[in-house]
């Protein structure tokens, strides 16, 4: 017997008073809930009403079971909503990841995005590398994350993936500076900063092979972590620059756009095959349209779009 079922067929003849009326409203057969009561009845082993032409009245031991009842179906039915939030990824905990140098704008608006998204929901967001974020999605430690490409990951699944160009970043009195934007072989021979190689080989790789194909030359390459650190270096190394994304402004340093914009990053969102919950859904499109409203755009190729990662960037 569903005890609860049949515990809201009593509560609802005990409200109406009448068999014939809470069949109408639990659109029933007056016969079929009649037989429902009377089964609870011998479940309990009490009589619950007093059953007469003018209707149904409690007994005693029936307004004893209703006073029990009351708090066990409203607990029930306040179950079911939450369940059916968590259904909806509008409840739980989504244990999701952000590359580095993503930007703090983008990342507040990821968080104030999913939770107006999913109210009841939380998000416990850390900032990891493309490569600690496939370790930890395929150690099921992780749930969702956006992630750079290449990402060498045969077992994930991706969302659309999204170009966005990349800059200089050089210090305020640099003479490359005074320029609206910067032909990438200004800066051959220079010294670059950029995130350790074992943050993302791949990226890391694809990038210096990009340089070479648009006449830059790094004279070395330095494994810098952080954008304050890279600010700090750039500022008392006048050799020194950057790649990236435009950053926030900030004193000492300027970036300026590559003329043409032969580079880019090209990120996803990124979960294990067969566990897009709603909640990873939720996050992977308040990701989608944050990342869009932060200059980040559909890849494209030769005027068509490409619908997975591919090796090299969108040049």
């Amino acid at each position: 017997m569903d005890l609860l079922a049949h515990l809201r067929y009593f509560r609802t003849v005990a409200e109406e008073e009448h068999f014939g009326r809470a069949a109408v409203r639990l659109r029933l057969a007056q016969p079929s809930l009649s037989q429902r009561i009377q089964r609870l009845e011998r479940e309990f082993g009490v009589r619950l009403f007093d059953r007469g032409r003018g209707g149904a009245a409690l007994t005693p031991a029936g307004r004893l079971v209703l006073a029990q009842a009351e708090p066990l179906l409203d607990a029930a039915d306040r179950l079911q909503v939450v369940v059916g939030r968590l259904q909806d990824g509008e409840a739980g905990t989504l244990r999701a990841a952000v590359p580095e140098q993503l930007g703090g704008a983008a990342v507040a608006a990821l968080l104030t995005t999913f939770r107006e998204r999913s109210p009841g929901g939380e998000l416990d967001l850390r900032e990891l590398s493309t490569a600690d974020q496939v370790a930890e999605l395929g150690a099921g430690t992780l749930d969702a994350g956006i992630v750079r490409h290449p990402c060498p990951a045969a077992g994930l699944a991706f969302g659309p993936i999204l170009h966005q160009p990349l800059g200089v970043l050089l210090a305020s009195d640099d003479p490359l500076a005074s320029q609206p934007s910067v032909d990438l072989r200004a800066v051959s021979g220079r010294d670059l900063a950029m995130p350790p190689r074992a943050a993302a080989p791949a990226l890391h790789d694809e990038t210096l092979t990009a340089c070479a194909r648009h006449g830059f030359t790094p004279n070395t390459v330095r494994g810098v972590e952080g954008l304050d650190f890279t600010r700090a270096l750039i500022m008392s190394d006048s050799n020194l620059v950057a790649l990236m994304p435009e950053p926030a402004p900030a004193p000492g340093t300027v970036w300026r756009a590559l003329t043409g914009s032969p580079l880019a990053w090209r990120t996803s969102v990124a979960w294990r095959p067969g566990h897009d919950g709603p909640a990873v859904r939720v996050f992977a499109g308040a990701a989608l349209d944050v990342l869009r409203s932060h200059g980040m755009h559909p890849a494209v190729a030769g005027g068509r779009r490409i619908p997975r990662p591919v090796s090299e960037f969108v040049l």
